[in-house]
């Protein structure tokens, strides 16, 4: 059986922010064929973006009428076209969506912003930090008292950027009645997206589970039965036991053995700080491994934190996001692919794209542009 996208052509305007790349990405893991535009004058040495699997390279100089023409040969056949950069870049090359649409009118135009498009940050340059700090996010990260720290550059430019813009396309194509569909993504909205339930439970004030100060919730690491504690060996056991049953079920293996079980505090938040003290001094009493060997298998929701290395060494298998019975998807693996500007670009017009070359295409300095020799000739 063959991927859902498998008939679908993609045309992805190499960006600097990693969002959009991420969206070419998911596309091409579930059957789509991606064509990344490069500018001509990028070096043919492997570019940062580790996220090309699969993807095709074309260096085009889209400032010259050559170089345009050719970009333009392709958007009837493509079905969907993403645009990476900041409001206004890609309508000074003549390409925006109007423009697009009187070529394909069928064809799916995704615009992923870091900001939004409109507003005062539309014309800033940010990166993921900037989003998630606008969008109310970054606030909510952190410890108690402490200053608000980034969850590296996951959360917006992947989650509420990439995949988000990713959502979007899916569901302009099953729309697919309508003409002229653009997708509007931005990584200030997606992310924000992401946070409507702790906002919601804001709304309910202390009685909330995000009601107050960061670090001080049930969710954010305010309370010691939802939280991480060090081991003996310098490594991390994270506690989830929110329920009661759970609750009981992570005392009791904390504290087996000990005689303790029964003199723990009762979990109200008044006590929050002696249970804390009283669980950091027991999990540094054991190693990550002994822990596991006690709460592995148990509803107590212990579980060790797992670095890269550890998971690399226990074979765990990196799976697609999702996976569609009857299909099969490609896992992301461990590693990326570098693709070299133009790499693979010669074979996405001749096999993709059905462009002979020397008959409507040419290679140059330049990249490659459109043949006009025969037109001339005429």
């Amino acid at each position: 059986m063959s991927l859902p996208l498998s008939e679908h052509l993609v045309i992805e305007f190499a960006g600097l922010a990693p969002g959009s790349p991420y969206t070419g990405h998911l596309l091409q893991t579930y059957g789509a064929r991606v064509l990344r535009i490069d500018p001509h004058t990028t070096p043919p040495t492997p570019t940062a973006d580790t996220l090309t699997e699969h993807k095709r390279s074309l260096k085009l100089n889209l400032k010259s009428t050559a170089g345009h023409a050719l970009l333009l040969r392709l958007l009837p056949k493509a079905t969907i076209l993403i645009d990476p950069y900041r409001p206004g870049v890609l309508e000074k090359l003549n390409l925006s969506p109007a423009t697009v649409h009187a070529i394909n009118p069928k064809l799916v135009y995704a615009r992923l912003t870091g900001f939004r498009r409109d507003g005062k940050y539309a014309g800033m340059a940010g990166h993921d930090i900037n989003y998630l700090a606008v969008s109310g996010a970054l606030s909510l990260f952190g410890k108690k008292g402490e200053a608000p720290t980034a969850p590296g550059n996951v959360l917006a430019d992947f989650a509420g950027g990439g995949l988000v813009c990713f959502c979007g396309i899916l569901l302009a194509l099953l729309d697919d009645g309508r003409e002229e569909r653009i997708v509007e993504a931005n990584m200030v909205d997606g992310t924000a997206g992401l946070t409507s339930f702790a906002r919601f439970e804001m709304a309910k004030g202390a009685a909330g589970a995000w009601g107050n100060e960061r670090g001080g919730n049930l969710l954010d690491g305010g309370a010691p039965f939802y939280d991480t504690f060090q081991t003996k060996d310098g490594k991390y056991m994270a506690v989830g036991a929110l329920e009661q049953g759970f609750y009981e079920a992570f005392v009791e293996g904390l504290f087996a053995g000990t005689g303790l079980h029964g003199k723990v505090p009762d979990r109200i938040r008044g006590n929050w700080p002696v249970l804390r003290e009283r669980f950091k001094e027991r999990f540094l009493q054991k190693t990550r491994k002994e822990w596991e060997g006690i709460f592995d298998g148990t509803d107590a929701c212990v579980t060790p934190v797992l670095e890269h290395g550890d998971l690399m060494a226990r074979g765990f298998e990196q799976r697609p996001i999702v996976t569609l019975k009857g299909v099969e998807v490609g896992g992301s693996g461990w590693t990326g692919k570098m693709l070299k500007p133009g790499e693979g670009g010669r074979e996405a017009l001749s096999e993709w794209w059905g462009l002979k070359e020397g008959v409507e295409w040419r290679v140059s300095e330049e990249g490659v542009f459109e043949d006009v020799r025969k037109k001339a000739k005429l």
